[in-house]
């Protein structure tokens, strides 16, 4: 029998490992999920938000009565505000209009203040999510900025708690790692943390089209961004969380192909996970067609499908943007 946990924090991770069995029909590799919407706020952002904000306040960073303030596409900023709830802080999200309402209205709900800014603006402008939370953390007394995307705390989350996590269900019998990288944080750790355990472990990153990694790894210049709609993955900038020197390859992937996989995992395999997970999938798939039979892929999928149901696994928005054909219901 289960024990009882003293708060919600203490169900972080320990996520289940699952094998996919009929999305993957015709292919020899065996592809195990990684399903961290178990994660109580439903993403895997909430391993390491919980790991940097403890780290915080180790350090004096965070102090009792304090304001937590973030830009997040949403998933992190849910994270933030469950252990804002839980340990009696204000907080303050920035998140992008592009960004479903289910995510606005789940932080909320948790007690964050959350401001929409605009998505089709630079980085560095006054307006864009970044820069918003900067100053508002600036301005507020006893904030204090995480700055996921550059914080290498994100990382070491990783290094820590999914990297080992996978190692062990896993039975150190894996080849390869698959994963989105939005602010690398996930990639990066668990990569670093199965390579030192397996050094023949190959790392594959997972990019959206329209996102300034792929172009960067395999070119070195730095491509100019366009908006997609695939959210959580992706940058239309360099972030320090990101470390390529793990990176084996990378896959761009499609909003279509993105949204259409994601849609096929919840009524092929029963998975109800977000767009980038549908990312990941699809480029296993890929990896999973060129490698040795037997080989072992373990894809990260980072977060829920309840966050899409206005958007993806919708028709009638599918169809709106294309994605879907008139009389088409499922994509597949």
């Amino acid at each position: 029998m289960t024990k009882p946990t003293p708060n919600i924090l203490d169900t972080v991770g320990n996520t289940p490992l699952v094998r996919l069995v009929h999305i993957t029909r015709g292919i020899r590799a065996i592809l195990w999920a990684k399903l961290e919407y178990f994660n109580p706020t439903g993403s895997v952002k909430d391993r390491m938000a919980l790991y940097m904000v403890e780290d915080a306040e180790r350090s004096g960073l965070l102090k009792p009565g304090g304001t937590i303030v973030e830009g997040s596409s949403g998933n992190t900023g849910a994270a933030l505000a469950m252990i804002a709830a839980v340990k009696g802080y204000r907080c303050i999200i920035t998140m992008p209009d592009k960004m479903s309402d289910e995510k606005k209205n789940f932080m909320m709900a948790l007690g964050a203040e959350v401001i929409i800014t605009p998505t089709d603006v630079p980085p560095e402008s006054p307006q864009s999510y970044y820069s918003v939370a900067k100053r508002i953390a600036a301005e507020t007394s006893n904030a204090w900025y995480p700055d996921q995307y550059n914080n290498l705390k994100n990382i070491e989350a990783h290094y820590h708690t999914t990297g080992p996590e996978i190692w062990k269900q896993a039975g150190g019998q894996i080849d390869y790692l698959v994963a989105g990288i939005g602010t690398g944080g996930t990639l990066s750790g668990a990569g670093k943390y199965l390579k030192e355990k397996k050094t023949d472990t190959k790392v594959i990153a997972v990019d959206p089209e329209g996102s300034v990694f792929y172009e960067y790894f395999k070119t070195g210049k730095s491509p100019h961004p366009h908006v997609y709609q695939i959210e959580g993955i992706g940058e239309d900038h360099l972030v320090k969380a990101v470390d390529f020197s793990l990176i084996d390859d990378m896959i761009q992937v499609s909003d279509k192909n993105s949204f259409l996989m994601a849609r096929r995992l919840a009524r092929e395999e029963g998975f109800f996970a977000g767009g980038s997970s549908g990312s990941a999938i699809w480029a296993a798939l890929k990896v999973a067609a060129s490698v040795d039979p037997d080989k072992q892929i373990v894809v990260i999928l980072p977060d829920s499908g309840n966050r899409y149901l206005s958007k993806f696994y919708n028709d009638q928005w599918m169809r709106k943007n294309g994605f879907l054909k008139e009389g088409e219901n499922d994509g597949i």
